[in-house]
């Protein structure tokens, strides 16, 4: 596969790039994000797997569908190997309405996949040509946790971490401050999109280009994004359905990676009638399903704050997708907005029901889907993607449920850790200091 630019309209400095080219520049030079040149058809790699086939398995032969020529069998396969020691699991919850759990990975969340492929894939990029590079990563929560234990230890990679002041939670600003090493934490005195804006800012930045080899770790980056389209096939295999019986995805959605991921795995071939977009109440991009206008506006503050941002990144590829058509995006993609209050009643409703704690974000998709189901009158199997552990949340599944969710082990050691954060102005200069400063 090759890769292109979004903003096709300006200079690019080349037509096309490779995924390593991809993978370490994050950005295009004219500051757009990498999208496919062309799809591939791996229809034919679908109707081969089967409910036996093994995450690992799925994930070596479709990432070697799409990076084969630069990678050998084998080297995929290592990646794909050291990558995934997790893979998802379904739950179901009634007769049509599913959770992919996503939330076994070591930081309990679902940004686990893409972050621990993107660690191993950059380690054997840069295993085989000798040098160095630093990766800035924004977070509104749980990138930030995910990336930095997926890159904590590598050798020839540097991590620099920017988060919103006082925007995460306790859990998830424990996980990305405390590992130390190779990997440091900024925490920025302003919101989410303030830390996206920085991040972009300095992959365009003359100085930081000429003296650093940048990459990112966000879902802006290919090699994050693409990978997390593997749960997407797994998911479509392993849940039970009726012969022909119709299936959708429901996607909480915040900066719109995931979703963005699930729409790549359709064009590819996974044979799905379509995706719900569930946000809370940053919801431009159901606004834009609506109106067909995108108005980018700042982010709330919101219970599911991971999902907190008011100007999503990855709406740039999905407008490609789809050719900048409102009314084609809006035939495979369905947008619902959920409220706190909603929020709140639908984690105390699943519990009541099933006994099944659910992190903020998750009941957010749940009861989206609901909502789809009830209004549309859809008959098939939704699977809504469960994209966090409720232990992370302890506070608000408390308030929604009353009961206290347990701790997995690894969330456990990171409360014990001691916080190291550096505090810095949503300032690009301020940025731009600190990282000539480390590691100039």
């Amino acid at each position: 596969m090759k890769f292109i630019s979004t903003r096709v309209g300006s200079a690019t400095g080349k037509t096309s790039v490779s995924f390593r080219e991809a993978v370490f520049s994050g950005l295009a030079p004219n500051g757009g994000l990498y999208v496919p040149m062309e799809q591939p058809d791996l229809s034919e790699r679908i109707v081969a797997f089967s409910r036996q086939t093994s995450f690992q398995e799925l994930s070596a032969s479709v990432m070697g569908a799409l990076i084969g020529e630069e990678l050998s069998r084998e080297a995929v396969l290592r990646v794909c190997e050291q990558a995934f020691s997790f893979e998802p699991v379904i739950k179901r919850l009634d007769d049509t309405l599913s959770l992919l759990e996503l939330f076994h990975g070591p930081t309990c969340a679902f940004k686990d996949f893409g972050a621990s492929f993107l660690a191993s894939i950059m380690e054997e990029f840069l295993r085989q040509e000798s040098r160095r590079t630093v990766v800035l990563v924004a977070t509104s929560g749980d990138t930030g946790s995910a990336v930095a234990r997926a890159f904590h230890g590598k050798q020839s990679i540097k991590v620099v971490i920017l988060y919103p002041s006082g925007r995460v939670s306790a859990l998830q600003e424990q996980q990305l401050t405390t590992l130390g090493g190779n990997v440091s934490a900024l925490e920025i005195q302003g919101s989410f999109d303030d830390c996206q804006r920085l991040v972009k800012q300095a992959f365009v930045d003359a100085r930081l280009s000429q003296s650093l080899s940048l990459s990112s770790a966000n879902s802006i980056n290919l090699g994050r994004l693409l990978p997390q389209a593997l749960y997407y096939f797994y998911g479509y295999l392993q849940l039970e359905r009726k012969d022909n019986e119709r299936l959708m995805f429901c996607v909480p959605s915040g900066n719109f990676g995931n979703l963005t991921a699930g729409v790549y795995a359709w064009l590819w071939g996974m044979p799905v009638e379509g995706f719900i977009a569930a946000t809370n109440v940053n919801d431009v991009v159901p606004e834009y399903l609506k109106t067909g206008e995108f108005r980018p506006r700042p982010s709330l503050k919101t219970i599911s704050n991971a999902m907190d941002v008011g100007h999503p990144s990855n709406f740039e590829r999905l407008v490609v997708v789809f050719g900048g058509s409102a009314k084609r995006m809006r035939k495979c993609i369905k947008g619902v907005r959920i409220t706190d209050q909603e929020t709140l009643q639908t984690m105390h409703r699943v519990y009541q029901d099933s006994g099944i704690l659910l992190d903020p974000h998750t009941a957010v998709g749940v009861l989206a889907a609901r909502k789809y189901r009830r209004d549309s009158r859809f008959g098939g199997q939704i699977l809504c993607l469960a994209t966090a552990h409720p232990g992370k949340f302890v506070d608000i599944v408390q308030k929604a449920t009353g009961v206290t969710p347990e701790l997995p082990a690894t969330l456990k050691e990171a409360l014990a850790k001691e916080k190291r954060a550096t505090l810095l102005k949503p300032n690009l200069k301020q940025l731009e200091a600190f990282l000539l400063d480390r590691f100039l």
